[in-house]
Order: structure tokens, then sequence, then C-alpha cells
């Protein structure tokens, strides 16, 4: 079976001429990459990962994506310029980028750069032997990866798994953070409503605190909703009253 969980129609469509031929694998694999959102996929094992390869010599391109395909990924984009490439990242989000460092139109370690910034795909740059110091300088505060050239199955393989690997760990690490300091905001902003109801309406710490929670579960608002607006108008309400004497 293809799909442990189907999550869309068309694995059902293909999956009768699926096994036939490497070509016909490749053929379906791509068309579904890049016609359906990876999100709608996540329970489909029929293909590895979406790349996007980018390089200015087309002999080489064809080169890597031959060893990806035959490795079981999926070629969703190529490029021959940085600006292009740039684009194409951004609008396909793959889920891995590999491109050489240096690029016509936009510098290939600025087009990682970029995509680093905003998180779109994990990236492993090629570059010369000789420019391995230099390469290594340059990405000391970047989670970017980089290989050299010659480049073939005992370097690319094992560097895509290493470039994953980081990049969901950075990821799980960032969502963990942002959702920790999610939490910190709500807690200090309804403490805060809390010591304004206190003051204001004479409620005792937990009354202040189940009033919070009454409004946010009759209205179903979220709690820190329900905090700041009490927030602003308890501190209205205090701007008034001091005004007035």
């Amino acid at each position: 079976m293809i799909c442990q969980n189907i999550l869309n129609p068309i694995c059902l469509i293909f999956h009768k001429s699926y096994n036939k031929s490497q070509e016909n694998r490749q053929y379906i694999t791509n068309y579904i990459a890049l016609n359906y959102p990876k999100h709608y996929l996540r329970g489909v094992e029929m293909y590895g990962l979406r790349v996007i390869v980018v390089d200015t010599d087309p002999n080489f391109r064809k080169y890597l994506k031959e060893k990806l395909m035959n490795a079981g990924h999926s070629i969703v984009g190529e490029s021959s310029n940085g600006r292009h490439a740039l684009q194409l990242i951004f609008t396909i989000q793959p889920d891995l980028v590999i491109m050489s460092a240096k690029l016509p139109g936009k510098d290939g370690l600025e087009v990682a750069q970029a995509v680093e910034e905003h998180r779109v795909a994990p990236v492993i740059l090629v570059t010369e032997p000789e420019k391995q110091d230099e390469m290594t300088e340059a990405l000391e505060d970047w989670m970017i990866s980089y290989i050299l050239k010659p480049v073939d199955e005992t370097n690319l393989l094992p560097a895509i798994e290493v470039c994953r690997s980081i990049y969901k760990k950075m990821s799980r690490l960032e969502e963990e953070n942002r959702k920790l300091k999610q939490t910190l905001e709500t807690r200090k902003m309804v403490e805060k409503a809390k010591g304004l109801l206190i003051r204001c309406n004479g409620m005792s710490e937990q009354e202040a605190f189940k009033h919070i929670q009454k409004i946010s579960m009759d209205k179903c608002v979220p709690i820190k909703k329900v905090a700041k607006q009490i927030i602003i108008s308890l501190e209205a309400e205090d701007k008034k009253f001091g005004a007035a004497q």
C-alpha cells in the first residue's frame, strides 16, 4: 500500500501503476510533490524529500538530480541563478535546497542566509575545496551546511541526513521557545489584570482569577485577550478617576 493514511485521493489513482517502473514512480512522485502541498502528505510514504537544485552548470544539476532521485527524493525545482532561486524556494517551500555557493544574480551564500532567516528550508551549499576555510568562516553564525566538490553519494547523502536532523532539532527548539514565551506573556498579563481587579474592584486574588477565567470560558476567548481587555478598561477608569480628583 502506498499510503498508510490516505490524505489525498491522488494516491488511489496512482496506486496500480506506481510499482511498474522507476521512471513511472519518479513521474508520479514529482507530480504529487509539485501539485499538492506537503502538509497534506504526512501520511504518504512513497517518496523522500522535495528538493530544489541550484547551479549554473546544467550537467552538474543533472548529475545531482540523478543522485537524489536514485536515493528516493523528488526534484521539485531547479535554477541557474540566485535571484530566481530565491523566488522559487519561497514559492515552493521545499524540504531541502542544494545550491552552489557562487551564483549570478544573487550570491548563493546570500540566498542561503535569506532562506535560513525565514526558516523556509534547510540548505546545503556546494563549494570548491580551496574555498573551505572561507565558507567555514562565513557560516560560523548560521545553521547552513556545506559540502565540497567532487560530490557523490559518500558526501551528499550523509550531508542531507545531518542537515535535516539539525534543522528539525532547531525548528523544534524554536517552537518550544515560542510557546514558552507566549505562556510567560500570558501569565504576566493575567497577573497585571488580577492586580487591577484586586485594587479597583476589591476582589481577592482567587476571585480575580476566577473572574478572568469565567469570562474566558463563557465567551470562548483566550485568557490573554480577556486579561488585556480588563487591563485596558480598568486603566482607563483609573485615569478618569484620577483626573476627576
